[in-house]
């Protein structure tokens, strides 16, 4: 009853508001029987953004959102709550279309909850990358959603920095450096001899190991297994809190952000287009010129020492919505108005699900990003998105990412030690997924 009240109280954060486009023509009017509420989950403003602002809502529809925080997997209880009541909910309460990550998106797209998409009418993904299709397909390959963006990532640098402890901040010669994670380490090393860190956070390339693993959290017995690959992160989170080569806050602390700004020490982040809004947002904005902090200009992009990708936001279709055709037509709109991609590039700094606008971008000679000093960072994700692969994915994804940070960090502040920590984790994760086979504490 406790967990039912904390989902309602989480339900009264809704923002309900008429969405507006930037176009010109008048909005078309409703198709004849949808409905006249267009009800839209997600778990921040990012996609609402960017609807209000390029999507043209037919007359007579009213957009309403309902955002609760993804932490914790609040927004999936409340979003699962919503979906379980959908059959007996009023016409204007029902959910038309939610949001989901590549950390809980197979629990969506393999259940009833959602519904094939080329049956209402989203058939051209001639331009999409393939991984974000199979992304949003149930296990027999019906289509539930597309994805507005595709996340390739890579490793951000401060160029300033770089001219400091390498000499250079050229992105090629950079990349050299730290072509693997044993040069990693030697380029940490000479940072710490200058006063640098290496990086902000003990988590700040935690998602480059868990992107490259060669098994799944959750084996086919539900037995839980730790992957090699994040067993290694884990020894250099450990090494690196030991040598002062990072910080133990979070990639989403204040702490952590604050080396982005002019005076941060912090040698280099990881992360998607997304990340420079998200997670370096506040040393590019208007408040951090205001206060002598921002950086624009003084970063760099390079693959790094392994090819990765993070995140996604995927757009799914709700069984029961009764707005099918704008329902299709936002997903359409979103993969394929080259008006609508081209502006999430220009002016939104995203990477988007077209792979033809992309390459239009990536192959201008005039186009750069002024985050970045004016390097085209479109060209470098363009080609690292031609390698993503959708692979060793399950449902509990989220909650094994989020629980082994939360508990692993205990240790390397010395709360802890390594073994209570990895206990501690195991209890956190049996009591959010009874099914999970842990160890025995």
């Amino acid at each position: 009853m406790k967990k039912l009240l904390s989902i309602l109280l989480v339900l009264l954060m809704v923002l309900s508001l008429s969405a507006c486009g930037q176009k010109e023509e008048p909005a078309a009017p409703a198709e004849e029987g949808e409905g006249k509420v267009f009800h839209i989950y997600a778990w921040n403003e990012e996609f609402k953004g960017f609807f209000e602002k390029y999507y043209k809502v037919p007359e007579g529809i009213e957009v309403v959102w309902t955002i609760v925080p993804n932490e914790g997997t609040q927004y999936q209880d409340a979003l699962d709550l919503a979906l379980m009541n959908q059959e007996s909910a009023a016409a204007d309460e029902k959910v038309d279309m939610f949001l989901a990550e590549a950390d809980y998106i197979l629990k969506y797209t393999n259940s009833d909850y959602t519904q094939d998409i080329k049956a209402l009418g989203v058939t051209n993904f001639a331009n999409t990358y393939p991984y974000t299709v199979e992304a949003a397909s149930d296990a027999s390959g019906v289509v539930k959603g597309v994805s507005f963006q595709c996340c390739p990532a890579g490793m951000i640098y401060r160029r300033s920095i770089a001219e400091d402890v390498l000499g250079t901040s050229d992105p090629d010669e950079v990349q050299a450096a730290v072509a693997d994670w044993a040069k990693f380490d030697e380029v940490a090393a000479k940072c710490a001899e200058k006063g640098y860190l290496m990086t902000s956070s003990y988590a700040e390339d935690y998602r480059v190991f868990s992107n490259n693993t060669s098994s799944p959290w959750v084996d086919a017995d539900n037995n839980l297994q730790i992957d090699p690959a994040i067993q290694t992160w884990m020894d250099q989170a450990e090494a690196y809190v030991k040598n002062g080569y990072t910080l133990t806050s979070g990639v989403w602390d204040a702490e952590t952000t604050e080396q982005a700004a002019k005076d941060g020490k912090a040698f280099c982040f990881f992360g998607p287009a997304w990340y420079y809004n998200f997670c370096m947002g506040p040393a590019f904005g208007a408040d951090a010129v205001a206060a002598g902090t921002d950086s624009v200009g003084d970063w760099g992009l390079c693959d790094g020492p392994q090819a990765f990708f993070w995140g996604g936001t995927w757009l799914l279709a709700a069984t029961g919505s009764d707005n099918p055709t704008m329902l299709a037509d936002v997903m359409d709109k979103f993969i394929n108005d080259e008006e609508v991609c081209t502006n999430l590039i220009k002016n939104e700094a995203q990477f988007t699900n077209n792979q033809a606008v992309n390459n239009k971008f990536a192959e201008d000679p005039e186009f750069g990003n002024p985050y970045l000093g004016g390097q085209n960072d479109t060209a470098v994700f363009a080609e690292g998105a031609k390698n993503i692969k959708f692979q060793n994915q399950t449902i509990y994804d989220q909650g094994c990412n989020e629980s082994l940070q939360t508990y692993f960090v205990e240790y390397l502040q010395g709360n802890v030690t390594k073994e209570e920590a990895l206990n501690n984790f195991y209890k956190a994760l049996h009591e959010k997924y009874p099914a999970i086979k842990v160890p025995e504490a």
